[in-house]
């Protein structure tokens, strides 16, 4: 009963972010758009209106973004004062039931007067408190418990512009929840997905990863290729909130569990050097509900051969950190040109940070685009195959 009043006098509508690595917002943009949504991309976010259903569905179904956070406000915060003021008037009744968790997880501040982000996380905790203290009649000096569900807050601080979020997601996006073991440096997944979606590569394509590693990029390709959202295998941090319809969560999940292409068969194959990567990947795949869409296999770059057409090679190999032998790297890039030389009609991309690439490749690529694998910069290489039409039996 007390869960349902306090759902009754909850928000309806939201403002609402998707955060995204930098070079990555676009994606995010058309995949929100893609679900129904108008939306405005911005640097590192894309700003959209939806409700808890809204919530649900971008957590449940955004392939390249980071986290979805809820914007509970933004106003100007030139001094302390400001930002306590301008905190303590938001509507976090709105948002905070009584006994929630509610620690200031992050503070940001760039290009403003307000600098000293510990000062800024306390100044914001404390406006916090007071606002609960007087919505929920508790008498000041008497601490607040806070022993329900979590709502971080985070307090970002531009050009004196402070804008205070909740996040919805927990952990970040791209943790799916099928990976049972990972290689040394393996590409996120939402990182993966977004190549992916950046390429021209369609279901009905072939598809090969030469260095595949713990097999994200084949996992990731054959979730989208079946229709599969891909936060289906994993738990939000809005499904603790006491206003979040545990009964609408289901509804969302099983809609999406109905629209996963059970009957499609995709041409996926990943290979690697390493026959224990191999063996990881194909428990991954296993885990993600993927194994019968990908063939893994012990193989090196080399031995790679095929006569199928219009496929894509897709492919992050071991590059700066990754490898510290930069012979082996120069080694292998250039086994991959000769090695990808023949097959004219696959296009190719290609994962690296390594800024001599193309020399030791072989050739130009058609496009480059400059990424961000967590912190490193990279540049994804990408070159369009031949087009040729099939011959059809």
């Amino acid at each position: 009963m007390l869960a349902f009043i306090l759902r009754g006098r909850m928000k309806i509508k939201f403002k609402l972010i998707a955060t995204a690595a930098a070079g990555l917002e676009a994606v995010v943009g058309r995949e929100i758009r893609n679900l129904g949504l108008e939306c405005q991309v911005e640097n590192g976010r894309v700003r959209f209106d939806g409700t808890v259903e809204t919530i649900i569905e971008t957590n449940l179904w955004l392939r390249a973004a980071d986290r979805i956070k809820i914007v509970v406000g933004s106003f100007s915060a030139k001094t302390f004062e400001e930002l306590f003021q301008g905190i303590f008037a938001l509507d976090w009744e709105n948002y905070l039931p009584l006994g929630a968790k509610f620690p200031i997880a992050k503070a940001k501040c760039v290009k403003s007067k307000l600098h000293n982000e510990p000062s800024v996380q306390a100044i914001s905790k404390k406006a916090v408190v007071k606002k609960l203290q007087k919505h929920y009649a508790r008498p000041e000096g008497v601490p607040l418990i806070e022993n329900g569900a979590e709502f971080k807050i985070e307090v970002s601080i531009l050009k004196d512009v402070a804008t205070v979020l909740i996040d919805t997601t927990g952990f970040s996006l791209f943790k799916r929840g099928y990976r049972t073991e990972k290689g040394g440096a393996p590409i996120k997944e939402n990182m993966a997905a977004a190549i992916l979606l950046l390429s021209n590569w369609y279901p009905d394509k072939p598809l090969i990863d030469p260095t595949c590693g713990s097999g994200t990029f084949c996992i990731e390709a054959a979730m989208i290729g079946m229709n599969m959202a891909p936060g289906l295998h994993r738990h939000f941090a809005f499904e603790e909130w006491n206003w979040v319809d545990s009964d609408l969560v289901g509804r969302v999940r099983a809609r999406a569990l109905g629209q996963i292409k059970q009957d499609i068969q995709l041409d996926i194959l990943g290979a690697d050097i390493d026959a224990r990567m191999v063996e990881i990947a194909k428990r991954n795949a296993e885990e993600a509900g993927v194994s019968e869409q990908i063939v893994f296999k012990q193989m090196r770059l080399q031995d790679l051969h095929t006569d199928k057409i219009n496929g894509v090679i897709v492919s992050n190999p071991p590059y700066g950190e990754r490898l510290l032998d930069d012979d082996a790297v120069t080694k292998l890039y250039q086994e991959m040109g000769q090695t990808f030389e023949p097959l004219k009609t696959w296009s190719k991309f290609i994962l690296t940070s390594d800024e001599a690439f193309e020399a030791k490749f072989g050739s130009q690529a058609d496009k480059k685009r400059k990424l961000y694998n967590g912190t490193l910069k990279v540049d994804l290489y990408q070159y369009f195959g031949q087009r040729v039409k099939r011959q059809i039996d």
